[in-house]
């Protein structure tokens, strides 16, 4: 919608017709903003050049940003193609144009669950290990997700990224885009002068906390660590532009293929056998879509919406339970079949006995994925399969702890993080 020009009244764009925001005062400067009805929500930010501020109506959080008017354009622009093609960034919902102030204001919607990498990495054991190297894993995946969708970011750092656990991994989000780009493809000098900036960016972001959190000896580390997110880019981006020559007719070597995208999170749109030069091979090429394929397939099984690494989790202990079911009713239980008895006899029942012990600002997917590791480590230590009730109860009992409330435990009892 576009709510009609008046004397002081900014070009306004809203996503949602109806929307309580269009009662906000915006022919005044964010810095006025003030009153009885405007509930503003003091939230930790990161460093930023220009005044950001949290306000929340109708129970949802929205962050307010004032900048440059071309600069506010460019990233409702950006951030708007990439939830167009379903990419982890935050959601705009509508930009506040004022010329004659050379100023706008940008409206995004607040990322649920999520934290600065400086609040989530303060919480979880200190120095190097799995949940670093996941930080790491997460900031290399976002930048190759956008850089397939030919944005450049231009400024590409921790700071301008937000993170959510995301089952036993971390999902980073972009966050900031003032100096985004669309392009339809990047060249490899984009891309690699966008990957320097990131390093360049980690490198300071884990030395700055480092430094904070009084760990001298982790300093040197940091630009090593910073080097491994490059390692980790080229790999997957190598990995998702593969086109192996196989003998004709070897339908499992095409498989094999779909399955290892597909344990990466990538559906494949599109399947390509092209015959080589000289006719003795083939030339295999995948189309692929975004992250979002065990999320695809547990949506459609359960109507459960969910963070990819979350959705492979869930369905792991769908199938499971599943087999199960098989195994002791003697019978075949179809794929829908066992979604649902699962849905009522294992999800529902246990997020009931979870909620009350995780508190509101939980997500409740995320404490189930913390439960199957938490039984995983379990029954590790007992050599056998606990069971589920078992582990929920130890889970409560231990605190129901969740690294982004700053519960992780130590010893035997913490949740596992995979290397």
């Amino acid at each position: 919608m576009s709510a009609r020009s008046a004397p002081g009244f900014p070009h306004l764009r809203l996503r949602e017709a109806g929307s309580p925001l269009l009662d906000l005062p915006w022919e005044l400067p964010l810095a006025d903003w003030s009153g009885d009805g405007l509930h503003f929500k003091e939230m930790p930010v990161g460093p930023s050049r220009h005044l950001v501020r949290f306000l929340v109506t109708d129970g949802t959080k929205h962050a307010l940003k004032e900048l440059p008017l071309s600069a506010g354009r460019r990233e409702f622009a950006v951030l708007r193609h990439l939830e167009t093609l379903g990419l982890p960034s935050v959601r705009a919902v509508g930009l506040a144009e004022t010329p004659e102030r050379d100023s706008a204001v940008l409206i995004t919607e607040y990322l649920a669950h999520s934290l600065q990498y400086r609040r989530l990495m303060m919480r979880l054991p200190a120095g190097r290990g799995p949940y670093r190297g996941r930080l790491l894993d997460a900031m290399a995946w976002l930048l190759v997700d956008i850089h397939r969708a030919g944005v450049f970011w231009g400024d590409c750092s921790l700071a301008n990224t937000l993170f959510r656990r995301d089952g036993d991994r971390i999902q980073a989000f972009l966050v900031d885009a003032e100096t985004s780009e669309v392009h339809g493809v990047l060249s490899d000098g984009q891309r690699g002068y966008d990957l320097d900036i990131l390093v360049e960016n980690v490198a300071f972001g884990l030395a700055d906390l480092a430094a904070f959190q009084g760990r001298e000896d982790d300093l040197d580390e940091a630009i090593p660590a910073a080097e491994s997110v490059r390692t980790r880019y080229e790999a997957l981006w190598d990995e998702l532009r593969q086109e192996p020559a196989l003998r004709p007719g070897d339908r499992q070597a095409v498989r094999a293929r779909v399955r290892r995208l597909n344990d990466l999170g990538f559906a494949v749109d599109e399947i390509s056998l092209e015959p080589t030069p000289g006719g003795g091979e083939m030339r295999l090429r995948m189309a692929v879509s975004n992250r979002r394929f065990h999320a695809r397939e547990l949506q459609r099984l359960t109507g459960l919406s969910a963070l990819e690494g979350q959705a492979r989790l869930l369905l792991n202990d769908l199938r499971e339970y599943r087999a199960w079911l098989e195994y002791f009713d003697r019978r075949a239980v179809s794929e829908r079949e066992g979604a649902e008895l699962w849905m009522t006899g294992v999800l529902e029942p246990t997020l009931r006995r979870l909620k009350p012990a995780i508190g509101p600002g939980r997500d409740p997917l995320q404490a189930y994925c913390d439960v199957l590791e938490h039984k995983w480590i379990l029954s590790e230590s007992a050599e056998r399969d606990v069971g589920l009730d078992a582990a929920i109860e130890a889970y409560i009992a231990f605190g129901a702890p969740a690294p982004e409330d700053g519960a992780v435990a130590e010893g035997p009892t913490e949740m596992p993080i995979s290397p």
